[in-house]
């Protein structure tokens, strides 16, 4: 017996020893892709592991006979026994949630948050939504959240809307950088379609005011967007990841390719990606309004414009555009206090040819024979450090430094004429910012930073002869001096767990705007000044309760402030808004702000239904507004030959909005789901005028089949 027994010891001794590791790996059911940062644990939780990058995690510290529990916040938790995980072959499934209570978001105040925490309605698009919905731009993929409304003029567009809010007062962050500069007009922008969405990890987007963390425009709305991160090696081995795929659409006749790799050791990581994109001519729907067809178009042959009849209107001729897009980063991590990230983004588009313009009449022929935006480029370069040693200043530093460069151009030509005018615009816009956190206990923390912003603008117009190849001065859109804007800000938030069932929100933040433009040449307008020059203030803060009774409910309730102070764009422009009617500079602006409550309702039932309910409530003062103007004492003036009504952005007006936003989602079968999303605003000013950038009525609802390896979306 007692040799039995030393035999018997001696077996699990060697096979303790000498056998190899048993080395699990954990996949998504939907997609068969490895899943990081899973989390391990036994029923008394005395052991917890993570999975690496590769979704492997050994299991050599678990004893033979523990149940081990799988737990991620995008997955369904589940528990094998190390027989059940033997049968499987070490290969564990996991099934994606149809919704997360307990996700963490960024956006809110920069640091991660449990959005148990957080009182503001915020949407989260994940990277798998984003890779099943397969967007064509940036601009699609917010249309798949189904809660951003997208506005599009061309093929080559796409301007978001958010609670009656739109371009210069929403705000556009990439990798914790703002997007939006000086020449941020009121009217459509499609600067969000320069981002690669086949790079992006996931989109937060904030409705309602977000000032308080980000600043200046926005009011309606802050979309963060968090591009792919350079992953390091979790063990021995280097970590190499290669991502490519093509993509053809019959709509538009479009053609995509991307790649990205991911090469990391175990301090140093690189991620390179390269997207392209061509799309031909869009092909209309068969239910529009018929005004908006192409009846007819022009081409230019043997130094004629000649008019030709579209054989198929539903064809939007000459409205395809190409799209490249690079991105590179390079991470450095020397200990685990320290993590240094920089970042490289590159998009250059075509000539994007501006639609609406194309099939503009006047007295019942064609006005223009070319109209287009010119290549849209936008480069940025950022370091990112951030620094994790608890001190009495802060826990956590996050440092970060951009620069970016951005060109616009537009060219336009008239039926008939020889002249085609181009006009330019550049932009360099430098940004810091530094971001801390402090916990001061358990329930208690805050959050605190600074923000330095600094744009120059350049602004550049010509006339060229396009049978002589004479090139003579033209009026420039904005002043062709120095056209410098730079803001500075402090912000405070503060949040108290002060109970399992409240958490409190608070913010402030002090703004100073400052910006100057200056006349060269004042030959085209005979303005009675050569520069224009604003400074001013802007203080605006937040507060909010969160309220969860049980682990079923949760009520927020989120009272907030945002502004947007005068930019470049509002004081200083000089163009055409319509016919007959042109803009000119006005520097007596102030900040407009807005100011808003938002009451949320989340309900869950058992794990099968999800309930979602957010109403809000907006008040818009002092908003800047184009109003008829008296300029040199005259209402009108000559502007590219027509005698044009002058009109200025003023501080005329205020508005109200308010609207609704429901989810619900419903497991009603093992494979099947049911999704159902509705939004509706409403918004005026205070002459009972409806508000330009209210979506209408819109929503969307699902029925979704998942299996282990299917994913059908109805």
């Amino acid at each position: 017996i007692m040799i039995k027994r030393i035999c018997l010891f001696a077996f699990f001794v060697f096979n303790f020893i000498f056998l190899p590791a048993q080395t699990l790996v954990v996949k998504s059911a939907s997609d068969n892709k490895p899943v990081e940062n899973v989390a391990l644990y036994n029923k008394s939780k005395t052991i917890s592991i993570y999975t690496n990058s590769k979704g492997m995690v050994s299991l050599d510290r678990f004893n033979p006979g523990d149940s081990i529990f799988f737990q991620h916040p995008s997955f369904e938790k589940v528990v094998y026994t190390r027989q059940m995980l033997q049968d499987f072959g070490l290969i564990v499934n996991l099934k994606r949630k149809i919704w997360m209570l307990d996700e963490f978001v960024i956006s809110a105040s920069k640091w991660e948050q449990n959005i148990h925490e957080i009182p503001n309605k915020i949407k989260i698009l994940r990277n798998h939504d984003i890779s099943f919905n397969n967007p064509q731009t940036a601009a699609d993929l917010l249309a798949g959240s189904n809660e951003v409304f997208i506005q599009k003029s061309q093929l080559g567009g796409g301007s978001p809307m958010i609670r009656g809010f739109a371009t210069n007062s929403i705000l556009l962050v990439v990798d914790g950088v703002r997007m939006n500069n000086a020449i941020y007009r009121s009217g459509n922008l499609q600067n969000v379609i320069s981002l690669d969405p086949h790079i992006i990890q996931n989109t937060e987007v904030i409705f309602g005011p977000g000032s308080v963390v980000y600043g200046s425009d926005a009011l309606g709305g802050v979309m963060d967007f968090h591009t792919k991160r350079a992953l390091l090696s979790t063990g021995e081995k280097n970590n190499f990841s290669l991502n490519t795929f093509a993509r053809y659409s019959s709509v538009n006749k479009e053609n995509t390719g991307h790649l990205d790799f991911n090469l990391g050791s175990e301090k140093w990581a690189s991620l390179t990606s390269i997207s392209f994109s061509k799309y031909d001519d869009l092909k209309m729907g068969t239910r529009k309004n018929p005004d908006y067809q192409r009846y007819e178009y022009v081409k230019r042959i043997n130094n004629i414009d000649s008019v030709f009849k579209n054989p198929s209107p539903n064809i939007q001729k000459f409205s395809g555009y190409r799209q490249i897009n690079l991105m590179q980063k390079i991470r450095f991590r020397p200990n685990e206090h320290l993590d240094m990230n920089y970042s490289f983004h590159l998009s250059r588009l075509s000539d994007v040819p501006r639609y609406d313009r194309l099939i503009q009449y006047k007295d019942d022929h064609l006005k223009y024979a070319e109209w287009y935006y010119g290549p849209q480029k936008w480069t940025m370069h950022s370091i990112k450090t951030r620094y994790n040693n608890p001190n009495v200043v802060f826990d956590a530093l996050q440092f970060t430094v951009a620069y970016q460069v951005y060109e616009e151009s537009r060219h336009d030509r008239k039926i008939g004429e020889t002249e085609i005018r181009h006009r330019t615009e550049n932009v360099n816009a430098f940004t810091l910012n530094l971001d801390m956190d402090k916990k001061i206990n358990e329930k208690q923390g805050f959050y605190y930073g600074f923000e330095f912003v600094f744009n120059n603008v350049n602004s550049t117009a010509e006339n060229e002869n396009i049978l002589t190849g004479v090139i003579l001065p033209e009026a420039t859109r904005y002043p062709d001096g120095d056209n410098k804007y730079r803001t500075a800000a402090f912000y405070y938030s503060y949040k108290n767990n002060f109970s399992d069932f409240f958490t409190l929100n608070t913010g402030i933040r002090l703004n100073y705007i400052d910006l100057n433009s200056t006349l060269v040449d004042n030959s085209f307008y005979n303005f009675p000044f050569y520069k224009i020059s604003l400074t001013t203030m802007a203080l605006n803060g937040s507060a909010g309760l969160v309220f969860r009774p049980n682990e079923k409910w949760q009520v927020n309730l989120n009272a907030s402030s945002g502004f947007r102070a005068p930019n470049i764009d509002d004081v200083a422009k000089i163009f055409d808004s319509e016919p007959g009617c042109v803009i000119v500079p006005n520097n007596d602006l102030d900040p407009e702000y807005a100011y808003n409550i938002d009451l949320g309702l989340i309900r869950e039932f058992s794990d099968k239904f999800h309930f979602e309910l957010t109403g809000f409530y907006t008040f818009l003062r002092n908003a800047m507004v184009r109003r008829d103007f008296i300029f040199n004492g005259q209402d009108s003036i000559m502007y590219d030959g027509q005698l044009s009504k002058v009109q200025a952005v003023v501080n005329a007006s205020s508005a109200t909005l308010y609207g609704l936003n429901m989810n619900l989602n419903a497991k009603i079968q093992k494979y099947f789901s049911f999704k159902t999303n509705l939004n509706y605003t409403f918004g005026q000013d205070i002459e009972d005028i409806p508000l330009r950038h209210v979506a209408p009525f819109f929503g969307s609802t699902h029925l979704v089949y998942e299996n282990k390896h299917l994913q059908i979306d109805f």
